[in-house]
């Protein structure tokens, strides 16, 4: 018996042996200095994103309570009497699906962030063009009128379109001493007045990517171009394009993903029937004082816009790994 128990030992001891062996051999051969550079970026998703994304979450499951804060626990424990209660409440989402209100505000949000992605992009891409094409020395200077608008509050900037979009505004005051309108138009608190506060705010988030792309386009593949008959029009769709892909894809995601939850431009430039999902996150939050109902809204919105991003993502680098 002491004979079995001893082997019984010596085997444990050599099986434990042989993983610390294994770990140490892995350690020493382990990329360190990779993997201190990718864990911080994973390390900040972790910390602003991810953790938020899962609070969000548990309160999307929780029950509203007239308390502080004002939703109910999904655990409830009890030492004494050694129960776990766990409730799961999923019928905020079920209402989503059944009031088309929410839906409403999701389509509604996605329209006017699809459209003014597409108007900023339009206005984008000659400025970065000029841009990426200027003297080397003007560069710097441009890049900074582009940033400047940055230095100012985006607020002030937002009613800054107030005074100019108003039936006494500047724009209608010019338009009317140019004899183009007889009367004032009706621009504020329109569709028309959130184009416009989305597209100048998020204009540098589009311009800023294009430029890094179009700047390191070879311009000898234009004349390769034009030598083998291809007109300016076919050479901008065939070469510019292709070639300046990476940085619109960039911008227009810098532009659609913040504009679909956008809350003060619709607040201040839109109308009352301007709906968008970020006026319904803040009336569920502060007026209604329905966090599970809001959370749910939430999460919803970040998954439809994770999820498509993650695939294309995917593919992009399935591609170019081919």
């Amino acid at each position: 018996m002491s004979s079995l128990s001893g082997n019984v030992w010596l085997s444990g001891f050599s099986n434990w042996t042989a993983r610390i062996g294994m770990f140490l051999k892995f350690a020493k051969n382990f990329n360190w200095g990779r993997f201190s550079v990718i864990s911080v970026p994973y390390l900040w998703l972790a910390i602003f994103f991810f953790i938020p994304f899962l609070v969000v979450f548990k309160i999307s499951l929780s029950e509203s309570a007239i308390a502080v804060p004002p939703y109910s626990d999904l655990l409830d424990f009890n030492l004494e009497e050694a129960y776990l209660n766990i409730k799961l409440n999923l019928g905020n989402y079920i209402y989503l699906w059944e009031d088309s209100f929410y839906l409403d505000a999701y389509l509604s949000s996605i329209k006017i962030a699809f459209f003014s992605t597409i108007f900023t992009l339009i206005v984008a891409f000659p400025i970065a063009y000029l841009i990426a094409r200027s003297d080397q020395k003007y560069r710097g200077i441009l890049l900074a009128l582009v940033i400047l608008p940055f230095w100012t509050s985006f607020l002030l900037r937002v009613y800054a379109w107030v005074g100019l979009l108003k039936k006494q505004g500047l724009v209608n005051e010019v338009l009317m001493s140019l004899g183009i309108i007889n009367e004032p138009l009706t621009m504020l608190q329109t569709d028309f007045a959130v184009y416009i506060g989305i597209v100048y705010t998020y204009l540098p988030f589009m311009i800023l990517p294009l430029y890094s792309a179009l700047e390191k386009m070879d311009i000898s593949l234009l004349e390769a171009a034009e030598d083998l008959g291809a007109r300016p029009i076919q050479s901008f769709f065939m070469v510019t394009i292709p070639l300046a892909m990476p940085g619109i894809i960039a911008g227009c995601m810098l532009v659609f993903i913040p504009a679909v939850g956008e809350y003060v431009i619709p607040a201040l430039l839109g109308g009352s029937d301007t709906l968008m999902i970020g006026r319904v996150l803040w009336d569920e939050f502060s007026l209604n004082r329905d966090w599970p109902m809001a959370s749910a809204v939430a999460t919803v919105m970040l998954v439809f816009l994770v999820l498509p991003i993650m695939l294309v993502r995917n593919k992009s680098g399935k591609d170019e790994a081919l």
